[in-house]
């Protein structure tokens, strides 16, 4: 399942996702994005940013640093005015929310 995107600015959108590519867990090499771990990413017309995202579980080593260093490089885009994330486990997260690159990458396919 993609992330629901709601933009005002589809090229900052897009340096958004390319840089949301750059972020992993590291006990698992596929990037946030294409695990899935986005659940809304929102760009207004003054370009601030906000994200709903996900852990692939509560319990996730990484729960108190993977977000706020994600948070940090998502702020350092050029043309970024702010940017915040929101953390929910619900709903959780669930394998099929994987893309098609996540699967090949961990072997499901």
């Amino acid at each position: 399942m993609a992330a629901i995107i709601i933009t005002q600015n589809p090229e900052l959108t897009q340096k958004a996702i390319d840089t949301l590519k750059s972020c992993y867990d590291p006990e698992i090499p596929v990037d946030i994005w294409e695990l899935g771990l986005i659940y809304e990413l929102n760009i207004d017309k003054d370009n601030n940013l906000t994200m709903i995202m996900t852990l692939t579980s509560p319990s996730c080593p990484v729960a108190e640093t993977l977000p706020p260093e994600t948070e940090q490089k998502l702020r350092e885009i050029e043309g970024v005015k702010s940017a915040k994330i929101t953390m929910t486990f619900e709903p959780p997260w669930e394998k099929e929310r994987m893309s098609e690159e996540a699967n090949l990458e961990l072997g499901f396919f």
